[in-house]
């Protein structure tokens, strides 16, 4: 119980409805219900904008362990509409934690439930695919919570990407401790003498706090723009590169986002992309992309370099995916999922672009993909130097 709500419900477009305990905040919310396998890190999935318009179910079985604190927080707030667990831990373990877990989606007006059968949930998920649903503490007619769960439009063709971008453009500089007569002092290692950053132009789709750690300690200076930047803007500040950030939603639906790459592909700058970023930079290139049946949501992904022929364990959480058919003849697939075979990354032939559908920032490997920050940075060095 919180805040004097001891009940909550779930019922999916389908008909199945799940009793258990409420353990966030008062209310109801409807999204698309799906699940992430991780066994840890609920506090970045939670605030991943990624996760906007969805309700999260949680294959572990006990979620809050380590509670909440602000050092763990990938933006600003929590994103996801609602959040599905077996059990919650109401103290928890962690010197660091400055709340729980309830007290965290309570703060933010998300509901939970907590003490439904996860496995069957998921289950249903895995063989029917995800579904639209409703989560509430309010309502719990069947009848009625049906009626609206049935009644949400779904994520096939929604923009999410303007609730959760930036208002407007910002220096990133967490990671970076010390700028001194051109020369870069990362975060963690010894300085690169002589060494002066790339300037980035960060696309804001949804970005997360890590990635622009990475790019940071990678040696590069960051500017963050809103998705609905005027291209007059964004090509004026005359980055060295650019990168395309993760989000939320349909990236066909985000057609401001893809005329926006497409003028920045003329530019001739190198280009890196990740998780919606990535999609979307595809679909500038020619190539579509499809809805999956569940998507990948989790931190166990194992996914082939096809020019190393190395396999890395990836941290995912997408549910639309690169066609690979429809990919144009100058564009190779770089990675692959080895549970699909489904498309992880792609490279242009000619230009200095290139992506992947992973998130190679939340190192579940835990260093296996953090190769890829190092690439753009010198791809940046190397277009801009010869």
């Amino acid at each position: 119980m919180i805040h004097g709500v001891d009940r909550a419900v779930l019922v999916l477009d389908d008909g199945m409805r799940f009793d258990g305990i409420a353990c966030g905040a008062a209310g109801e919310a409807v999204g698309e219900v799906c699940f992430n396998t991780s066994m840890s890190g609920y506090q970045e999935i939670m605030s991943d904008p990624s996760y906007a318009g969805q309700i999260v179910t949680m294959t572990a079985t006990q979620i809050g362990n380590v509670g909440i604190n602000p050092e763990d927080m990938e933006s600003r707030r929590p994103w996801l509409r609602g959040f599905v667990i077996r059990e919650s831990s109401r103290i928890p373990s962690s010197w660091r934690a400055k709340e729980n877990l309830s007290g965290f989606l309570a703060r933010y007006g998300i509901p939970a439930i907590e003490g439904i059968d996860t496995r069957h949930l998921v289950g249903r998920l895995r063989e029917h695919g995800s579904r639209r649903g409703v989560l509430s503490t309010t309502d719990f007619d069947t009848v009625s919570l049906l009626a609206k769960a049935r009644a949400w439009p779904g994520l096939a063709g929604m923009d999410l990407t303007g609730e959760v971008t930036c208002e407007s453009d910002y220096r990133w500089r967490e990671g970076l401790s010390e700028w001194k007569k051109g020369v870069w002092y990362p975060w963690s290692g010894s300085p690169k003498e002589g060494v002066a950053p790339c300037r980035v132009a960060v696309l804001d789709f949804g970005v997360k706090y890590n990635i622009l750690r990475n790019l940071v300690s990678a040696g590069c200076e960051l500017e963050v723009w809103p998705a609905q930047v005027e291209v007059e803007r964004l090509l004026g500040s005359a980055p060295d590169g650019f990168f395309l950030s993760n989000g939320p939603g349909d990236p066909q639906a985000v057609g401001h986002g893809v005329r926006l790459i497409e003028k920045i592909l003329q530019t001739g700058r190198p280009v890196f992309g990740i998780c919606l970023g990535h999609q979307m930079l595809a679909l500038a290139l020619g190539a579509s992309t499809t809805k999956m049946k569940f998507g990948h949501r989790g931190g166990n992904h194992p996914v082939k370099n096809m020019k190393t022929g190395l396999v890395e364990i990836t941290s995912q959480n997408h549910g639309f995916v690169v066609a690979r058919a429809s990919l144009p003849d100058a564009v190779t697939v770089t990675h692959e999922s080895l549970f699909d075979g489904s498309v992880e990354g792609i490279a242009h032939k000619k230009l200095p672009v290139f992506s992947v559908q992973y998130h190679p920032e939340a190192s579940p490997g835990p260093h296996d993909a953090h190769y890829l920050f190092d690439d753009f940075v010198t791809m940046m060095r190397h277009v801009n130097h010869s």
